[in-house]
């Protein structure tokens, strides 16, 4: 008798429901299965026959082909041995067919019969419920994930004879309750409060987190661009439900979901070591897979010791800090992955570190200290909105007692800067998708970012001298608009305008 089982597939971010047949034909006894199965999918032939016969069930001694439909979409990983599994107890008539109807199944088997954690729960639970799927099975390490997904019935299971019970109608097994995201505690972070000195900096952080701003720190070692790009998240605005889900989308497909942490309500920081190969950091593979800037969706990609990355590394960033999405193409095809992140870089001015450092005398020559610097290429500069000089803390600041404004505070800022641009891009038709400043196209620049006539000689003035791209030039408009924003002001004044362009004065820190 032909058994079917649905279960899921994820390619990229999505799923794809799969139809797993499970039927007999002639040939010695063992299990086929076909489909264009990798080869943890092929290894499930073992696990499933030691799983079904330690649930108490004897395996038939016949050929059995197990179908992976559609076979045109590559089924990789273990999810699909609980599915098998159900199969072949349908097959072997110890369960009626109708008791997997408007079910999902998923989740890999141990030889014992209990089943283990799997990756890429929470998009099959959506797929699950956009294919008008009424239950999904899923193991009991991932039911609280699938549970996000509202209007679905979450059956979790931690052995392969408890889903037999639960199916033949013996023991039924009940469904996970439902999981109220706001329910969720944030993570603590590093508190703005802990830093001592840097108050430029910081405003510059409060700046860049307004408006969704890149940002490059230039400093000798030890100045705090490390504990100061740690603290940034905490003064983001908070995700909304659906960017978290979103999130947690990427990572539940990466597998880097923390246990027992279901949903991401913290925005994401990522800070890969510069020895990270450019796969690693955009994501591939003979199958590709999310990389560093994609975990970075929606938060922050800290980039430490910039100029020792490798320049085809730094190179790939170019296209995903404009598009905020990767491609990544195969023989195969295509997948696309979000990189919607806020870069913020960190670098010594010279190798030594202490090039125009005021105690410390660099000891690096001039061609060195050049060559140095030119390991970051101009059009992955002129992509940074703000650069800012980070110098050494004074002993008198660090030994003061008196604590700096709490990261809560900023972040009310922040929040409020961030409501007056969605109110802005609300008005019009053409901005409604622009969640920031930083992601404005040129005609949002001439919309929004008009300039008085002081303000234009004042712009005029700094494109000849700073010798600004046209790149260099909107980034500019961008961010005066987030300053003015953080001042409640209406219109872009010289006074914001000259506090973004002592942001692009890089050229006297890098020479």
């Amino acid at each position: 008798m032909l058994a079917r089982v649905f279960s899921c597939a994820v390619t990229g971010l999505d799923g794809v429901v799969v139809e797993v047949e499970v039927d007999y034909t002639q040939g010695m006894p063992g299990m086929t299965v076909v489909g264009l199965p990798d080869a943890a999918v092929q290894e499930s032939r073992e696990r499933v026959q030691a799983a079904v016969r330690n649930a108490g069930a004897s395996f038939p001694r016949k050929r059995l082909v197990v179908n992976l439909a559609p076979a045109s979409v590559r089924k990789e990983g273990p999810a699909y041995d609980l599915p098998i599994a159900v199969g072949v107890l349908i097959y072997l008539g110890l369960l009626p067919p109708t008791a997997v109807d408007g079910m999902m199944v998923v989740g890999e088997l141990s030889l014992d019969g209990s089943v283990r954690h799997t990756r890429g729960v929470l998009p099959m639970a959506a797929t699950a419920r956009s294919a008008g799927f009424k239950r999904i099975v899923v193991p009991q390490a991932d039911a609280a994930e699938a549970a996000l997904i509202p209007d679905l019935e979450v059956i979790p299971v931690a052995t392969l004879a408890q889903l037999h019970s639960h199916l033949a109608g013996r023991q039924p097994i009940p469904p996970q309750p439902s999981m109220d995201a706001t329910e969720i505690p944030l993570d603590l972070l590093t508190d703005f409060s802990e830093i001592k000195g840097q108050e430029h900096v910081k405003r510059a952080l409060e700046v860049a987190a307004a408006g969704g701003h890149n940002v490059l720190m230039i400093g000798p070692p030890g100045s705090g661009k490390t504990l100061l790009a740690r603290a940034l998240p905490g003064i983001l605005p908070q995700m909304s439900i659906d960017e978290a889900l979103d999130v947690t989308r990427v990572y539940s497909v990466a597998d880097q979901l923390p246990a027992g942490t279901p949903l991401l309500r913290h925005r994401p920081f990522r800070a890969p070591h510069h020895t990270i190969s450019h796969a690693g950091l955009v994501g591939g593979g003979n199958w590709p897979h999310p990389g560093e800037i994609s975990l970075a969706h929606r938060g922050v990609l800290f980039l430490d010791e910039l100029p020792e990355f490798g320049m085809r590394v730094l190179e790939v960033l170019r296209q995903p800090l404009e598009d905020k999405h990767v491609t990544i193409s195969r023989a195969q095809g295509s997948l696309t992955f979000p990189a919607n992140f806020q870069l913020v870089a960190a670098m010594n001015p010279c190798p030594c570190g202490y090039a125009g450092d005021p105690l410390r005398p660099c000891t690096c020559s001039h061609m060195v200290v050049t060559k140095y610097q030119k390991r970051i290429s101009g059009p992955l500069l002129d992509r940074i909105d703000i650069h800012i000089e980070v110098p050494r803390v004074e002993y008198e600041k660090l030994s003061a007692g008196r604590s700096g404004e709490q990261s809560a505070a900023i972040r009310e800022r922040v929040e409020a800067a961030r409501q007056r641009q969605r109110q802005r891009f609300q008005g019009s038709e053409s901005s409604a998708a622009i969640p920031c400043n930083a992601d404005m196209r040129p005609a949002e620049v001439r919309e929004f970012c008009d300039l008085d006539e002081s303000s234009r000689a004042l712009i005029k003035a700094a494109m000849n001298q700073l010798q600004l791209s046209a790149r260099a030039y909107h980034r500019v408009l961008k961010l005066a608009r987030t300053i003015a924003d953080l001042a409640a002001g209406p219109q872009i004044l010289p006074t914001h305008l000259a506090e973004a362009l002592q942001y692009r004065s890089r050229m006297q820190v890098m020479e």
